[in-house]
């Protein structure tokens, strides 16, 4: 069944709860469709006045920033034996090459490379693991990792959301028309943030730096 197909079906309180969970899940490193999940609600949110947007943001963010300091305390205390077992068990997300990619981001960016990987769904699920085994300090990390949760979560449900709504409205004067031309505002600004962002946390040095800490 179709995401938001399902997400009609359960009340509201359910919704605020899976989204908070699914987004903490994901990213404390457990790869999840926190993104989905959340389009989804803040889509189905514009449409059932039952669903609050402000409440589904702020579970979204809870989520995020609680789920990415769960992860750091997990990836401090696993360290690297951490990543070697991640990598075995889940090879498609956490690869040597992704973990690679994700580590110079680190140490090339240290704590914007937690604010700007809450855009990047592959830095969304390492941020917190790999900010505990870099040992970057916490004070640093919880700067990050709480603005970077409130932007993306509280953004994104704004933005699907006020999309939802001028569809809708769009959709009873102009038909399909209207919806795709909505849709399409929606994604073009979303993609402008994520490429944005990516450009920052794909950018590596042109030298391959030796390894140092987060904090250093």
């Amino acid at each position: 069944m179709h995401v938001q197909e399902w997400l009609e079906t359960v009340p509201a309180v359910a919704i605020y709860a899976l989204v908070g969970v699914v987004i903490g899940l994901e990213s404390l490193g457990i790869p999840l469709p926190g993104e989905i999940i959340l389009v989804s609600s803040a889509l189905l949110a514009s449409q059932h006045g039952d669903i609050d947007p402000f409440v589904l943001g702020a579970c979204a963010s809870a989520g995020a920033i609680i789920g990415d300091s769960i992860g750091y305390a997990i990836g401090r205390k696993g360290g690297r034996p951490l990543l070697a077992w991640l990598g075995g068990k889940f090879p498609r997300h956490f690869s040597e090459a992704h973990i690679a990619t994700a580590e110079r981001s680190f140490e090339k960016w240290g704590m914007w490379a937690v604010f700007f990987g809450r855009f990047v769904a592959l830095l969304r699920i390492f941020a917190g693991p790999l900010a505990g085994v870099l040992r970057m300090p916490y004070w640093k990390f919880l700067i990050a990792n709480v603005f970077g949760g409130i932007l993306w979560a509280g953004g994104t449900t704004a933005v699907i959301y006020y999309v939802g709504v001028v569809a809708e409205a769009w959709l009873k004067r102009f038909s399909w028309v209207g919806l795709v031309l909505a849709v399409l505002i929606g994604l073009t600004s979303m993609l402008i943030m994520k490429r944005k962002a990516r450009k920052v946390t794909e950018s590596r040095p042109a030298a391959e730096p030796e390894p140092v800490g987060a904090g250093e």
